[in-house]
């Protein structure tokens, strides 16, 4: 399988501890581990493949690699390596994405569009950026590694996410391509677990939010009370079965069951069926990292958009669940395949929690600016790197988006 990933879940790093709890050694090793990780996943593509830009959201493969190697340069290297010498100073305006704060930058739908610096090349700027990396922490002192540790520590994680999207953007490249290549062709989907089971919550004051056991993204933060209803949630996601009853049913050409804005794109986009799906001599396909294969009735729905999801709650008599609801019934242990299959759509707006402050500085760009228009997604994907999930975590996206690993399941608020 090509997503068998590095983790982080043997560092310590709690961010309210200190990080010199972990040593110099851990740091450089945890970097080279997952620096190595993002390679590894770029390794079966060519040179031509990692140029693609499918459509504005995504960005090539190349890209991603050299953003990410940007990404230690302008925030570790520059401000606490003494005497680095920027690789290329061209580079800051071609990988930086949306920091602002860190200068201008070229336009993101024209990634594509850029041909030079090639793959070759952004090997060897990553070998540059890593090889003074690891120079920096090996002659730092307990005061500045106590100094660099956090930003060491999330641009790891930063990193971790471009690994994702790496996967999800090049399937989407592929999905272009009319021959449906394959990634891997030995690539296996997980193993998940099937039935029509509801576990129940009851209503009350619960906490959500980081708890400070571990590193989390600031808009995890703070933990704070939220009031729950009675409500029963899906033990297991729904199905590849399920979602064909649903079209069966003609559930793209009913207009009642969708969002305006929904049934909008349904109409534009002449949707009838999830992301990726093909349907050849009556039977449904659908492009994966191993190309294309027989869409299997056990697997879960894939690569639907948050308008799919709310339509196929409606169409079951259901609900999606809230951010909350779901947190507080993963965090229990109770769903089966809340993480490593896909991402699920909530029914919770992406809005910053009671209190949350961004921090301030480039890094403070990283997500408070987005909390508009974008609806929240919990658990991960057979894409996301291991030791990248927890209960806490906030994915966010737009309604209509769906080159994601995403899918659903549901909650009812019938309760006898």
């Amino acid at each position: 399988m090509p997503v068998a990933v590095a983790s982080l879940h043997d560092w310590d790093t709690d961010p309210q501890n200190s990080r010199l709890r972990n040593s110099a050694e851990d740091w450089a090793e945890a970097f080279r581990i997952v620096r190595a990780e993002t390679e590894r996943r770029a390794a079966p593509l060519s040179p031509e493949d990692q140029v693609v830009q499918s459509m504005p959201d995504a960005s090539p493969t190349k890209w991603h690699r050299a953003h990410t190697t940007w990404f230690f340069e302008q925030f570790l290297l520059k401000a606490f390596a003494p005497g680095y010498r920027e690789y290329d100073e061209r580079f800051a305006f071609l990988f930086n994405s949306y920091y602002v704060a860190a200068g201008p930058r070229h336009a993101r739908p024209e990634r594509g569009l850029v041909t030079r610096p090639n793959a070759a090349e952004v090997a060897a700027y990553r070998a540059h950026v890593d090889q003074a990396v690891a120079q920096l922490i090996a002659d730092a002192d307990a005061a500045t590694m106590e100094k660099i540790a956090p930003i060491v520590e999330i641009g790891l994680h930063h990193e971790q996410q471009h690994q994702e999207l790496l996967l999800t953007d090049l399937l989407h490249a592929f999905a272009q391509n009319p021959t449906n290549p394959a990634y891997d062709a030995k690539w296996q989907g997980p193993v998940v677990h099937s039935g029509g089971e509801f576990i129940e919550l009851s209503a009350g004051i619960q906490e959500a939010g980081h708890a400070g056991d571990g590193f989390c993204f600031d808009n995890e933060l703070p933990r704070h009370r939220v009031l729950l209803q009675d409500v029963r949630i899906g033990r297991h996601l729904i199905s590849n079965g399920e979602w064909l009853e649903f079209m069966a049913d003609g559930g793209y050409a009913a207009p009642a069951l969708w969002l305006s804005n929904g049934w909008d794109v349904v109409q534009a986009e002449s949707w009838d069926a999830p992301g990726y799906w093909r349907k050849i001599d009556g039977a449904w396909f659908g492009l994966t990292l191993a190309g294309l294969k027989a869409i299997d009735p056990a697997a879960p729905v894939c690569h639907v958009s948050y308008y799919e999801a709310d339509a196929f709650a409606r169409w079951a008599g259901k609900h999606l669940p809230t951010e909350f609801e779901w947190e507080i019934a993963a965090r229990s242990g109770a769903l089966d395949d809340a993480f490593g299959v896909v991402w699920q759509w909530t029914r919770s707006a992406y809005l910053p929690y009671p209190g949350y402050r961004a921090a301030e500085g480039a890094l403070g760009e990283y997500n408070g600016k987005f909390m508009v228009n974008q609806m929240v997604l919990r658990g991960s994907s057979l894409a996301t790197p291991e030791g990248h999930a927890r209960a806490t975590y906030r994915n966010f996206f737009y309604p209509p988006a769906r080159w994601q690993f995403s899918g659903l399941r549901l909650a009812d608020y019938g309760l006898a």
